[in-house]
């Protein structure tokens, strides 16, 4: 009887609790139990996507469950897996073609919107195409394998009034959303240090390495972007170490291990470490630093809430997520959501042109001073640079 004077009223008198802002995953389902959208007058949109491979694998298991889009065309190169491909996705009715056959594609009116996530060199030619034929477009980065091909498609998108949306990916990670507005807010102050770590998990293969346009512009522009969307600034000044500690990776004269440090004209100072081979998982870190505090987004575990702790061997946790696709699954999820609200004219693009364009460039520079041994000064002329970030 000690604590019966501490006995609340009942919970149903009193003002039902409101779920935190973090708890994402239940507004959505908030939104989907209670029917909250507007989508219900919105037109299905007609979506044909270009490669199957690593990214479109994961675009594709969002764009056959979501009511959004009726998918019409799926077009990759290798022939040999058509008949898995329609067999696993139940693909009855929707063509399975090749390249060669894509005219098909950018002839057919139905299709509203092309995602495009073959290999690097093929970019251009289906963006530009698809752009030509009054298609939205969605493309994994890069754009193209250059920066002259880079703008070159996002002038082809402003001549034929279509969005061309570039896809990086971990902008709509709600972890580094988090960890941006807390930034922004001005939660930490002015930010002294940003730290980033990415290490891959697992060892891509040597075969993705030659085609994937090297570690600074495969991997490393995504760490390069985060840097850039959280403090709103770019660098003026990159001093990067590489080494290839892997043999058959210094064959292809690429790096496996990389360490950058970048300088922002407001005194914040940016360190970025990458690896192509990290064996305890999927290693994916960001820490910001200031006067009145820290924020980070730490590693996440699939299995975050079980324990272990057998004998005198300490206490267990699973480890972190095993590759990007678990990792940000929901990230890959929220920004093909948002493309599709850029081509129903319900937003503008979140990663604008002149932001991919700075991104490359900055890469860029890393790998000259990877390459040269040297401290690289970035300059920016009037204009280059964009103003809403």
């Amino acid at each position: 009887m000690a604590t019966a004077r501490f006995r609340n009223d009942s919970p149903y008198l009193k003002p039902k609790p409101e779920p935190t802002p973090e708890d994402y995953l239940y507004k959505k389902y908030v939104a989907d139990y209670q029917l909250i959208t507007d989508k219900k007058k919105e037109p299905v949109i007609g979506v044909a996507i270009f490669g199957l491979g690593r990214a479109g694998t994961i675009h594709m298991s969002h764009l056959v469950s979501n009511p959004r889009v009726k998918l019409l065309y799926v077009v990759d190169d290798m022939e040999s897996k058509w008949n898995d491909l329609k067999s696993y996705w139940r693909l009855d009715d929707i063509p399975v073609i090749s390249s060669k056959q894509a005219d098909q594609v950018y002839k057919d009116p139905k299709v509203n919107a092309v995602v495009v996530c073959s290999p690097t060199y093929t970019h251009e030619e289906i963006v530009t195409k698809a752009l030509d034929h009054k298609k939205a477009v969605f493309c994994e980065k890069p754009i193209a394998e250059d920066p002259k091909g880079t703008a070159k498609c996002y002038e082809c998108a402003v001549k034929n009034g279509k969005p061309l949306f570039c896809a990086f990916n971990r902008r709509f990670d709600p972890s580094y959303e988090n960890v941006r507005q807390r930034v922004r807010n001005g939660e930490i102050g002015h930010a002294h240090t940003i730290r980033l770590t990415a290490r891959d998990s697992p060892l891509p293969t040597i075969e993705y390495l030659k085609v994937s346009g090297g570690i600074f512009h495969d991997c490393m522009v995504h760490d390069i972007d985060l840097m850039t969307y959280v403090l709103g600034e770019y660098p003026t000044k990159v001093a990067v170490h590489a080494s290839a500690h892997i043999p058959e990776i210094k064959a292809i004269k690429d790096f496996d291990t990389v360490a950058g440090i970048f300088h922002f004209p407001s005194g914040t100072v940016g360190m970025v470490d990458l690896s192509r081979n990290s064996v305890y998982g999927y290693d994916q870190r960001m820490e910001v630093f200031g006067p009145r505090g820290v924020v980070d987004a730490t590693n996440e575990q699939p299995m975050h809430c079980v324990t272990t702790q057998y004998g005198q061997n300490g206490q267990r946790r699973p480890p972190i997520w095993y590759s990007f696709a678990s990792r940000f699954k929901l990230a890959y999820y929220k920004e093909m959501e948002h493309f599709l609200d850029v081509v129903l004219g319900k937003a503008q693009p979140a990663v604008q042109a002149k932001e991919i364009l700075a991104v490359s460039k900055i890469a860029s520079a890393c790998e000259e001073s990877a390459r040269s041994g040297k401290t690289v000064d970035i300059k920016w002329a009037d204009g280059e640079l964009p103003t809403n970030v």
